[in-house]
C-alpha cells in the first residue's frame, strides 16, 4: 500500500496534531454505517495502536491501517486537504474514496 500526502494536507496534519505524541491511523470507520462493508475512511489520532494495525510509511510519517480492513482500501492513495471545505480527502487513481474525510483526535 502506498499513501502520499499533498503539501497542504501535511501542513494541516501538523497543525491538528501539534506535535503531540500519538499515532495516526487511517481508520475504516463502520460505526453507524450498518455493516462492515459500508464503512468510511477517517483519520484518527490515537494514543495506542490495536493488534490489527499495520504500519504504512508515507511522505508525512507513518500511518497505521487495520490489516483486516485493507480490503476496502486501494493500493495507491493520496491524502489532500481542501481549505474551502475544511476537510481532508482520500483519493486513488480509481477515484474519490472519501471527499470529506474527518479527523478524530482520540489522544489522552
Amino acid at each position: 500500500m502506498i499513501i502520499t500526502w499533498t503539501d497542504t494536507a501535511k501542513a494541516k496534519l501538523i497543525e491538528k496534531t501539534q506535535e503531540q505524541d500519538g499515532y495516526l491511523k487511517l481508520k475504516y470507520d463502520t460505526e453507524g454505517c450498518g455493516c462492515v462493508v459500508n464503512g468510511v475512511p477517517t483519520l484518527w489520532f490515537v494514543s495506542e495502536l490495536d493488534d490489527d494495525d499495520q504500519k504504512v510509511e508515507t511522505n508525512a510519517g507513518d500511518i497505521y491501517v487495520e490489516k483486516s480492513k485493507q480490503i476496502f482500501m486501494d493500493d495507491i492513495m493520496k491524502i489532500d486537504f481542501v481549505k474551502d471545505a475544511n476537510c481532508f480527502q482520500l483519493k486513488s487513481p480509481g477515484g474519490m474514496l472519501n471527499p470529506r474525510m474527518g479527523f478524530v483526535k482520540k489522544v489522552h
